[in-house]
C-alpha cells in the first residue's frame, strides 16, 4: 500500500485552515502532517517534518507566503519543498510574485474541495497547477506591471514551433488544447514543451508563463 501524501497547511485564517485541514484528512491518499498560522513557521515546520506539498496562504504575518515559498522552493534551495499557493483572487496581486518564488501552482480559496485535492495531488507528482481561465485573467492583469522588471533584451533560444507552444502555454491551454490547436499529437506537444523548458532552464509550466510574460512575447 502507498503510503498517503503528506501535507502542511500554512494559513493564519484558523476557519480557513481548520476547513481546509478537514479536508485532506478525509482522504486516503492524503495526510495533514502540520498545520501552521505565519510563514516563519511553515519554513520551520517544513524543514523538520519533510512534507511532500505545502499548502500555503499569501498574505500572513511574521512572514509572508511569498518569502516563505522562496526559502522552501526558490532558486538554489539545496532540498526544495513544492508548494501550492492558496489566495484570493481579487486581492492578491503577488500570486505572480510566488509563481516565480518557486510555488508549484496556486488555487483560489473558493474553489471546490475536489479542485484543491486535485491541485495538491498534482503539485505532489512534480506537475505545474495552472488553472486556464484564472491563469489567464490573473496573468494578464499583472504581466505589464512586472514586466518591466527584467531584462528583456536578447533572442530567444526556441525554434518558431516552440515559441508558439509556449505562447500557448502562457495562454492556460493544456497539452491536449495546445494538440488541437496546432494539428498535432499531445505526444508531440509533450515533447516541445520538455525541449522549451530545457532550453530556457525552467524547471516546469508555471516558471514558462512567467518567463512568457516577463520576455514579453504575450500581452
Amino acid at each position: 500500500m502507498t503510503a498517503p501524501l503528506r501535507v502542511l497547511v500554512c494559513d493564519d485564517q484558523m476557519l480557513v485552515r481548520t476547513g481546509l485541514v478537514t479536508i485532506i484528512d478525509a482522504q486516503p491518499d492524503l495526510e495533514v502532517a502540520g498545520e501552521c498560522g505565519d510563514g516563519r513557521t511553515a519554513v520551520d515546520l517544513a524543514a523538520r517534518l519533510r512534507p511532500d506539498v505545502v499548502v500555503m496562504d499569501v498574505r500572513m504575518p511574521v512572514l509572508d507566503g511569498i518569502e516563505a515559498t522562496r526559502l522552501l522552493a526558490g532558486a538554489g534551495v539545496p532540498h526544495p519543498v513544492k508548494v501550492l499557493v492558496v489566495t484570493t483572487f481579487n486581492l492578491d496581486e503577488y500570486v505572480y510574485e510566488a509563481l516565480r518564488a518557486g510555488a508549484g501552482g496556486f488555487l483560489l480559496k473558493d474553489a471546490p474541495p475536489a479542485q484543491l485535492l486535485h491541485g495538491i495531488r498534482t503539485v505532489a507528482s512534480g506537475a505545474a497547477l495552472l488553472d486556464p481561465e484564472v491563469t489567464r485573467q490573473l496573468v494578464g492583469r499583472y504581466a505589464a506591471r512586472i514586466r518591466p522588471a527584467e531584462d528583456s533584451t536578447g533572442d530567444v533560444p526556441l525554434t518558431p514551433r516552440e515559441l508558439e507552444v509556449l505562447r500557448l502555454i502562457a495562454d492556460g491551454l493544456s497539452n491536449s488544447e495546445i494538440a488541437a490547436t496546432l494539428l498535432i499529437s499531445q505526444e508531440t506537444v509533450k515533447t516541445f514543451v520538455s525541449r522549451m523548458l530545457a532550453k530556457l532552464g525552467l524547471r516546469d509550466r508555471v516558471q514558462a508563463v512567467v518567463y512568457a510574460y516577463r520576455r514579453g512575447l504575450v500581452t
